[in-house]
């Protein structure tokens, strides 16, 4: 998977890694990456740490030279943005960055895993063309979605949101990209659209039967959840023999990404971080509730 070329800090020891944002407990952001750790003999560690908005900014300042790189998940995608000295051409687009690199030379470089992550998580399941896309939600993931679906060539894409307010980040994205995809914006209440690809970046507990219904018309459902799973969504999809890819395809392709920036090795040992991912997910469906 293509990412902006890191800089490389070769193998130096006992480096730091994490994941932050809130809620980070049920991440598997660790479980992925220090299956990577192990499998090319990194003596790195990766943690994860619960922080809100107003935390970032001190947890930033507080990291000292031992640390090469920070996970942003929800909320914090677009918070960082301030205090980064540098943002790759991707996190420039979305205006959002899930990946923070603290260079050797004191930058702070912020990076975006999350579009190419999506490119290859929905190549890995269809060849097919997506040239109209329903996105359901506004936030930084819709946003990087959407970029993602206009690298492979979709020119219509509508947003369905709660707050039409929310969605001027992701417009704003939209025509940043060379591709300048079509927009439109409307509410869940309005029904079903035709699409390529009904691509949900809403939680699970938000798929009502009336959201679920948006895709009765896509050959081509893409959940970026990956816990719960099934989402109403997913067993939707696969009840009707769907396409579906799962928000576990996203997180393993993004964090691919984020291996290679953080530590500089080019290919992710990709099957061995998806095996980890897939196996601390089936321990926690065995977990009694």
């Amino acid at each position: 998977m293509l990412t902006d070329s890191p800089t490389a800090p070769g193998t130096t020891s006992g480096r730091r890694c994490a994941v932050v944002g809130s809620p980070v407990a049920h991440s598997l952001s660790p479980v992925l990456h220090r299956a990577a750790y192990a499998a090319v003999g990194l003596d790195w560690t990766y943690g994860a740490h619960e922080l809100r908005e107003d935390e970032l900014a001190g947890f930033v300042a507080g990291l000292d030279r031992s640390w090469r790189g920070l996970s942003l998940t929800m909320p914090l995608k677009r918070t960082v943005v301030p205090l980064l000295d540098e943002m790759s051409a991707r996190a420039q687009q979305a205006r959002a960055a899930n990946t923070l690199i603290l260079e050797d030379d004191g930058r702070k470089v912020g990076h975006n895993t999350d579009i190419p992550g999506a490119v290859a998580a929905i190549r890995s399941h269809t060849d097919a063309a997506l040239e109209r896309a329903v996105i359901l939600g506004g936030g930084a993931t819709a946003t990087s979605t959407l970029l993602a679906l206009a690298d492979l060539g979709c020119t219509d894409v509508t947003l369905v949101v709660r707050d039409r307010s929310r969605a001027q980040d992701a417009l704003d994205a939209a025509g940043r990209h060379p591709a300048a995809p079509t927009v439109d914006v409307r509410g869940f209440e309005e029904g079903a659209l035709e699409a390529d690809i009904v691509v949900s970046t809403i939680p699970a507990t938000a798929q009502t039967e009336p959201v679920v219904a948006l895709a009765t018309a896509a050959p081509v459902v893409f959940d970026v959840v990956y816990d719960p799973w099934p989402t109403p969504l997913a067993a939707f999809a696969q009840a009707e023999g769907r396409t579906l890819v799962s928000g576990l395809d996203l997180l393993v392709h993004q964090a691919c990404g984020q291996f290679t920036l953080m530590t500089g090795i080019e290919e992710a040992p990709y099957e061995v971080m998806r095996a980890a991912g897939e196996s601390a997910l089936a321990a926690r469906h065995r977990e009694p509730a």
